[in-house]
This record gives C-alpha cells, sequence and structure tokens, in this order.
C-alpha cells in the first residue's frame, strides 16, 4: 500500500519567560504561507490545440506540469499510430476532435475507466461534419479509430448538441470549428453545464483571432471559416488547486490564519475561480493582490446551498469542508460528477462516513445534502482515492483538525505534482510504502 499520514499543526505549552500579551497557547506552526500555484490545466490544454491548429507558431508561457498537460504535448508531438490518453478526459475529447480536424489517422485509447466514459456524442458529431471514426470494442465509448477526414455534400456546418452532458465535447468542437470550410454553428439543446468552460474556450479563441459568437438566449455558438493567429500566451495559475488551499484556510483552527496564492487573477477565464464566493460562506476572505489572492478567517454560516452545474470540479472539495465544519450543505448540479475519473458521487458517499458525515440523496439525481453524523469514528480516517487526484486533494485539509491517510497519494500528478510538497508547509505530511 502507498499511502500519506498527514498530521495536524502541534499546539505545544510556551516556555520560557512568560510574555504579556500572548496566549497561553501558541502553534507550533503557525499558518503562515505563501503557495506557488500549479498553472491551470484547463487553460493549458485549450492553449496547446489551438498553438497545434496554427502549426505550433504561439509562444505558450507557464504551461501546466500536470500529467494531464503533459499527456497532450506528448501526443501531440507524437508520430504514433496510438494515441493513449491514460485517464485524461480533456485529452481524450480534444485530441479526438484535432485528429479528425487534421486528417491524421489514429487510435485513440487510454485507461479501462477511460474506455469506460462516453464520446459518442461528440463522434457523432464529427461524422457529420466529415470525420471517418469507428468504434474498435463498444458502440459510444473507446478505444476508437480515426481514420481522416472528408467534407461532403451530406456534411453540415450546423449541429445539434447537448448542452448537458459535457462541456468538453462542445469546446472541443468549437475549437476546431475555424478549420472548417464553412465554420460552425453549434446549437446547444436542454441545460447548459459547466457554462464557464465553454466560456473559457471562447474567449482564448478570441484572443487568437477566431471571429466567434454566443448567444446564450437562443443556446447557438457561430464560429467563422478563419485560421487562428500565432501569439504569445501565458497560463494564468488554476483556481481548481486553489480551491484546496480555501478548505485548508477554512479549517485551520489558528484563527490569525493567513494563506497567499500566487498568480491568480480577480477577473479569470476559470469558471472554478467561482471558490471565491462559496468560501465566504465557509469561513474564508479573499483579498486580491498584485501577484494573487490572500485567504484570511472570517466567521462562518451554519447552513450553505450551492449549485455546482458551473464548477463540479468543486463539489468534493466543498463538500468535505463543510463536513468537517459541521455546516450543513445543500447541493445541485453534481449530475455529472457519476461519469468522472470515478462516480464522485458515490465516492464522496463512502468516503464522507469516514469522517462522521455523509452525503445523503435528498432529490433523486439533482438534490443531495451534507451533514454531521451523531457520532464521529474513532481513530484517524484512511481515504480511498479511487484513482481520482480530486479526491485525494478535496480530504487532505481535514489534516488540519485531524490526522487522516490518504491512499495512492500520486493520484495528485493527474492535475498537481507538488500538492504534497505544498502541503507540507502547513502540517505534517508523511508517506507509507507498504
Amino acid at each position: 500500500m502507498n499511502a500519506v499520514r498527514l498530521t495536524p499543526p502541534a499546539t505545544l505549552a510556551k516556555s520560557g519567560p512568560s510574555n504579556p500579551g500572548l496566549d497561553n497557547l501558541v502553534p507550533d506552526w503557525m499558518v503562515r504561507t505563501t503557495i506557488p500555484l500549479a498553472s491551470s490545466k484547463s487553460e493549458s490544454n485549450r492553449a496547446l490545440i489551438i498553438d497545434a491548429l496554427t502549426g505550433f507558431r504561439c509562444d505558450l508561457q507557464n504551461l501546466s506540469t500536470a500529467r494531464d498537460t503533459q499527456t497532450m504535448i506528448r501526443l501531440l508531438k507524437s508520430e504514433d499510430a496510438t494515441a493513449d490518453v491514460l485517464d485524461a478526459g480533456t485529452t481524450m475529447r480534444f485530441l479526438t476532435a484535432y485528429f479528425s480536424v487534421t486528417g491524421q489517422q489514429k487510435t485513440m485509447t487510454g485507461t479501462p475507466r477511460m474506455c469506460e466514459r462516453p464520446i459518442g456524442i461528440l463522434v457523432d458529431a464529427l461524422r457529420s461534419l466529415g470525420a471517418d471514426i469507428t468504434y474498435l470494442k463498444n458502440e459510444g465509448y473507446p478505444p476508437l479509430q480515426i481514420k481522416g477526414f472528408s467534407p461532403s455534400a451530406e456534411s453540415t456546418n450546423r449541429l445539434s448538441i447537448r448542452g448537458d452532458v459535457s462541456s468538453q465535447y462542445i469546446s472541443a468542437l468549437v475549437m476546431i470549428a475555424p478549420l472548417l470550410p464553412n465554420g460552425l454553428t453549434l446549437e446547444l439543446t436542454g441545460a447548459i453545464g459547466s457554462r464557464p468552460y465553454i466560456e473559457m474556450t471562447l474567449e482564448q479563441m478570441r484572443y487568437f483571432g477566431a471571429d466567434v459568437r454566443a448567444d446564450w438566449e437562443t443556446k447557438t455558438i457561430t464560429v467563422a471559416s478563419s485560421p487562428y493567429v500565432p501569439k504569445p500566451y501565458a497560463i494564468e495559475s488554476d483556481w481548481s488547486g486553489a480551491s484546496y488551499w480555501y478548505s485548508v484556510a477554512a479549517l485551520a483552527t489558528d484563527e490569525r490564519a493567513e494563506i497567499n496564492l500566487l498568480g491568480l487573477k480577480a477577473r479569470s477565464l476559470q469558471g472554478d475561480s467561482a471558490i471565491v464566493e462559496i468560501m465566504r460562506s465557509l469561513g474564508v476572505k479573499s483579498t486580491f493582490t498584485d501577484t494573487g489572492v490572500r485567504l484570511t478567517k472570517i466567521p462562518t454560516q451554519q447552513s450553505l446551498t450551492c449549485d455546482f452545474t458551473d464548477c463540479p470540479d468543486l463539489a468534493q472539495t466543498v463538500a468535505v469542508c463543510a463536513a468537517v465544519k459541521g455546516v450543513v450543505l445543500r447541493m445541485t448540479g453534481i449530475e455529472s460528477l457519476k461519469i468522472k475519473e470515478t462516480d464522485r458521487v458515490a465516492a464522496l458517499q463512502a468516503e464522507l462516513q469516514k469522517i462522521g458525515a455523509e452525503l445523503v440523496e435528498i432529490e433523486t439525481n439533482h438534490l443531495y445534502e451534507v451533514h454531521q453524523l451523531a457520532i464521529a469514528p474513532a481513530g484517524p480516517a484512511t481515504i480511498d482515492t479511487y484513482d481520482d487526484h480530486r479526491m485525494a486533494m478535496a480530504f487532505a485539509p481535514v489534516a488540519m483538525q485531524q490526522e487522516i491517510i490518504i491512499d495512492e497519494p500520486g493520484v495528485v500528478a493527474k492535475s498537481y505534482p507538488s500538492f504534497w510538497e505544498d502541503m507540507a508547509r502547513v502540517t505534517t505530511v508523511k508517506f507509507i510504502n507498504e
């Protein structure tokens, strides 16, 4: 077993002569730190696809070191006939569209879990545009074979696609649209999930010269046929990664805790910047500075209702934080969590029990509630991560109040490779190999 044991900052009695104005107990390790956050893999992966569509002529700076992004870089440069995306859903979807529109012949595959994640909606759309794609095993799922791209009289430049399944399908399609002979008009049906991720894609496209318009009332995105313009682009730090530090600040017993997160912007393209307002209710104040954002503690509300439709990657972090603080959290918009790296709803239900809380389904597949149990389990909890980076990082801040063990800690490499190194700035981190 590979695991990491996290121990809370110790509180020890003062030694030496008394110092008026100080408490009788002082934290042995005050929560005062500056975190050089990882870069956004969401921005990085979009910028990499657009760069590839310019013929790799952009100057991209501060690219993410996350495994997903490094996998994207490797596969964009590879001439191999097989593109193995490992467990990177964004990489699978974006590269399927990219390899299709550029006429490359590729076999797309990934981990066993990746081959259980649906891709049929995207493949159907690409086929309508002229892509020749076949499934190698199960209809609607990877692995699949891309054989080329040849728009014909039967091809269309107007598509209708569900907006509530995965924003990555929509982003994949609109990013390749400037290269289509007649551009693309995309009509979104039903509710639109993770809209900030779509808007991030559109803003990056505009930066690189794309003629793109979105009418959210009619749920229509229109992209003209016009090549991207190569330009330099700097990636912002990752708001998803920042969310774990908001949880650390919220759960810190040091009321004077202060955490400075570098490289974040008050006006961000990233939907997960919603953590600023969500965590205000959980006791964290955000103050933007010239270098990023400073987190300090404020009073906590007793209950909170959150719709995670536009920021599903924050759900685990907020659920765990609320559970430990005893805040009753009502959650909606988490349906998409069931088709992520794992079924994150089921994973949360299992692991919250271990820290004395539960996630209850109030309305089927819609409304959930997190609250503490009457009796908390004894001893340190051992959290299973289900090959999911966000399970590991969402539960790690629990260590600000109680000892916790996280199994398979290496999963954080998917999005935040330096996470445990950074956590060691605020708590004791010990790796266990058995």
